[in-house]
């Protein structure tokens, strides 16, 4: 059995301060095991059509940052052979950041055929946001980041990426060390229209 489901009040108060804290502005302690086990459950409850899984996470542990970061440069030489070590050096220092790392894996093609790319990349956005909330009722701070080195050969061969995967974002999760000030949200009027038969979408009224 689950246990009692929070307050509206409650619910609205967490998604109302769940914010983006770069990399940068995150450092230890991070979660523990068994907060990091719950953090990965609640991305378990994410909606998925036909039940395929279609995403994964994959852990960076501290003794495995080195690797990335040589990937990261690798990438850079990539898209630019002239790169300049200190360049090269900021790349692999971005492999440092946050206690806690994860890559986001997006599983696009396989059977069923019906179940395109597209419904399995919302599935993976739902579960990355379950895994945020879940983190930001911890207490942690979290970011989603991403950059053309996830493309890069060098990161696909580093995390052994199968032909139909797709590296979708990177998952930091630390103690806030600093905070930006807080950025004002759209209303919901910006972004929802209503249908009108005959008139088409016409804007919503907050």
């Amino acid at each position: 059995m689950t246990g009692p489901l929070p307050s509206p009040v409650a619910l609205a108060a967490l998604l109302q301060a769940r914010e983006t804290v770069l990399p940068k502005r995150l450092g230890a302690p991070g979660p523990d095991a068994a907060q990091l086990q719950a953090l990965l459950a609640a991305a378990g409850h994410a909606p998925d059509h036909g039940r395929l899984l279609p995403w994964r996470f994959v852990l960076v542990p501290q003794k495995a940052r080195a690797a990335l970061g040589e990937a990261f440069a690798r990438a850079l030489l990539e898209r630019d052979a002239q790169a300049t070590p200190e360049q090269q050096a900021q790349a692999r220092e971005k492999a440092a950041r946050a206690p806690v790392l994860l890559l986001a894996v997006v599983r696009e093609g396989g059977d069923p055929a019906e179940i395109d790319a597209r419904e399995r990349t919302a599935s993976a956005g739902c579960a990355l946001q379950n895994l945020l909330l879940a983190a930001t009722a911890q207490g942690f701070g979290s970011a989603l980041t991403s950059g053309k080195a996830l493309q890069s050969h060098a990161l696909r061969t580093l995390f052994g990426l199968a032909a139909d995967e797709r590296a979708l974002c990177f998952v930091s999760v630390g103690t806030v060390l600093s905070r930006k000030p807080a950025r004002g949200r759209p209303r919901p009027a910006q972004y929802t229209g209503i249908l009108v038969p005959g008139q088409g979408v016409q804007p919503w009224t907050d």
